[in-house]
């Protein structure tokens, strides 16, 4: 079915087909693609790119050399999709925009929704942004400039500050009268937002309400009792979770003073989930929210050595315990074949755990009001699957050193390191959060030296007491 959509979707540039099977752009539309751009030929751009849409048009951008893309885009002029560039990652975005022209970027702007123009503009420096709002009309850059004004990662920055706001004594036949009539409408929209004389949210209105409503009917009489509502400088991620919660379409960005000020829609949330997901995946390696593909070779080593840093302690830690059993490990050279497997099972286990507690703790599932029982959960988990290790592995160990004891002794490590393991994955991110500290960024490193320290100790520890070898 997936497949059958892709093909559906995948437009013709030229004739030629955009994708193949795969859905990737196909090679000989790149090829043609950047003979036009290196040719200078304007018209062969605008027939590729006459009708695609701006996922198509970014992934064709992106199949450039990065110093042509901001020729392509000027070669094609009001062809080329600004909305495209909001499909790319900020380091490509941004080299771009910084090397087009301003009078580009000015009519490029004047066609996107708002908070696609202020997605664009956001990457840029204060002066450049005032440069272009400058050149843009009054209404538009006054409501550019608001949105800008918000914090970073706020609904005021996702907001579209293009919405359909009436008086609350119009009827609905005025309102539906307006709307056929008025021409600058959104290009999409999905209800009516009511307001006082000074602009405060009073209720929406949903399209499905106001059809099905007879035409005298006042506005006010008909505004929905639940209401869609978040504040302009309210976390994107707190916004994204109500969408996800009460299953929203869209909802009313006011300000402090309960004044409307936009909307933030659907398509705009799956975004942040996207991108908040995104951090999270990346922090639980190691590597910045803001590292992309496009980046140098310079800027990734250098955003990476950190935590490769802070990792090089803790294994130079797990060393150490290993160097307390030195002598045991010379009269019993089974001990350094059978301790990786140990401090690797503890480490994977652990990993596990602390992902799933990362993640509860970020979307909110996980709290003071289920942590014990949460806990408790884990430390089962890990309980019974140590009971199972230890067989497999105590088996393994005899058949291969002949030793029943060297059996009971992996055995029993295996049970405490993932006892420990289940303990260090979710207990440490419950304590880097309720220190204020993003346990996304920070519980690796604090989980992995749990894990070897205590894997190592115990091994060693054990076999050292079973097999009197101090």
């Amino acid at each position: 079915m997936l497949d059958e959509m892709v093909r559906e979707h995948a437009e013709k540039a030229d004739g030629l087909p955009l994708r193949n099977e795969d859905g990737d752009i196909r090679a000989e539309v790149n090829e043609a693609v950047a003979a036009a751009v290196e040719a200078g030929d304007a018209a062969r751009l605008r027939a590729l790119f006459t009708d695609l849409h701006a996922t198509d048009q970014s992934d064709l951008l992106l199949s450039l050399d990065p110093a042509d893309r901001p020729r392509l885009i000027e070669l094609l002029g009001d062809a080329f999709d600004f909305a495209a560039l909001t499909e790319l990652d900020e380091t490509a975005r941004t080299r771009i925009v910084e090397a087009l022209e301003t009078r580009t970027l000015v009519e490029g702007v004047r066609e996107l929704d708002s908070d696609d123009a202020v997605y664009i503009l956001e990457d840029l420096d204060k002066e450049d942004q005032d440069e272009i709002l400058d050149q843009l009309p009054a209404l538009e850059r006054v409501a550019l400039a608001r949105s800008l004004d918000y914090p970073e990662e706020s609904a005021g920055r996702r907001m579209q500050t293009e919405f359909v706001a009436v008086p609350a004594f119009w009827t609905v036949g005025q309102t539906i009268d307006h709307l056929r009539e008025t021409e600058d409408l959104p290009e999409r929209f999905y209800e009516i937002f009511v307001v006082d004389p000074r602009y405060q949210l009073l209720g929406e209105v949903s399209l499905d309400v106001l059809l099905r409503t007879k035409r005298p009917v006042a506005m006010v009489d008909i505004v929905s009792e639940e209401r869609h509502q978040v504040k302009a400088t309210d976390d994107q991620e707190d916004v994204a979770r109500l969408f996800e919660r009460y299953n929203w379409v869209s909802a009313a960005v006011v300000d402090d003073a309960g004044r409307l000020v936009g909307v933030i829609t659907v398509d705009d949330v799956v975004d942040v989930i996207e991108e908040e997901a995104d951090e999270d995946l990346k922090a639980l390696g190691g590597v910045k929210a803001d590292e992309e593909l496009s980046d140098t070779v310079w800027y990734i080593a250098k955003s990476r050595f950190s935590w490769l840093f802070l990792n090089l302690f803790t294994a130079i830690l797990a060393s150490a315990v290993i160097g307390m059993f030195e002598g045991q490990i010379e009269k019993m050279v089974a001990l350094a074949v059978l301790m990786p497997i140990v401090a690797s099972q503890g480490g994977n286990a652990g990993t596990q755990t602390m992902t799933v507690a990362v993640r509860a703790l970020a979307t909110r599932q996980l709290g003071n009001a289920n942590a014990r029982r949460i806990v408790l959960r884990e430390v089962a988990a890990g309980f019974l699957n140590g009971i199972a290790f230890a067989v497999i592995m105590g088996a393994v160990a005899v058949a291969w050193f002949g030793l029943p004891d060297l059996g009971l002794v992996i055995g029993l490590s295996m049970v405490v390191v993932l006892i420990a393991a289940a303990l260090g994955g979710i207990l440490i991110p419950l304590a880097l959060h309720k220190l204020g500290a993003d346990p996304a960024v920070s519980s690796g490193p604090f989980v992995t030296t749990v894990t070897d320290v205590v894997g190592f100790f115990a091994f060693l520890g054990i076999a050292t007491l079973w097999f009197r070898l101090s």
